[in-house]
């Protein structure tokens, strides 16, 4: 070691730091980490959007049945406002050639066990936050106007 006149003491060899050392960047990768995995499912709410896309799917579903329902009592010449046709050995009943109500076009659909009927207009998911806003309404075809679905996912 040298002797610093100036301060009346011993100088020291000291060097700056250029950076940050291995063990602080691990540090801080970690800490990040940590805050990203906290923070990451509030912003990415994927079971929503999965809850979502089930009911649009039950929609399509629904318009596809409903459209072979039409095909089959169209075929048989039933269009009128109440008749039924046989699909996959089951009894459809019709109204202007679509399924009337749930009831019926349930008869030729396919769904998953957490999608259930509400009072044969509506179907809803059951593990949807506030399951009448995650939904479809069906409302059968009258004599001027087709069926309508609205399908609802503010609430899944």
């Amino acid at each position: 070691m040298k002797h610093d006149e100036r301060r009346g003491g011993v100088r020291r060899n000291t060097t700056k730091s250029a950076g940050f050392t291995l063990i602080e960047l691990v540090v801080v990768i970690v800490i990040l980490g940590v805050l990203a995995a906290a923070a990451l499912p509030r912003f990415v709410n994927l079971s929503g959007d999965a809850r979502a896309a089930v009911i649009k799917s039950l929609e399509g579903s629904m318009r596809s049945a409903n459209t072979m329902i039409y095909a089959r009592a169209s075929t048989e010449n039933k269009l009128g406002p109440t008749g039924n046709v046989e699909i996959g050995g089951k009894t459809v009943y019709t109204q202007y050639g679509f399924a009337p109500n749930l009831e019926h076009l349930i008869k030729v659909l396919d769904y998953s066990p957490e999608i259930f009927p509400v009072n044969n207009s509506w179907f809803q998911h059951n593990g949807a936050p506030t399951p009448a806003d995650c939904s479809v309404t069906y409302t059968g075809a009258t004599a001027t106007d087709g069926p309508k679905y609205d399908a609802k996912t503010s609430g899944c």
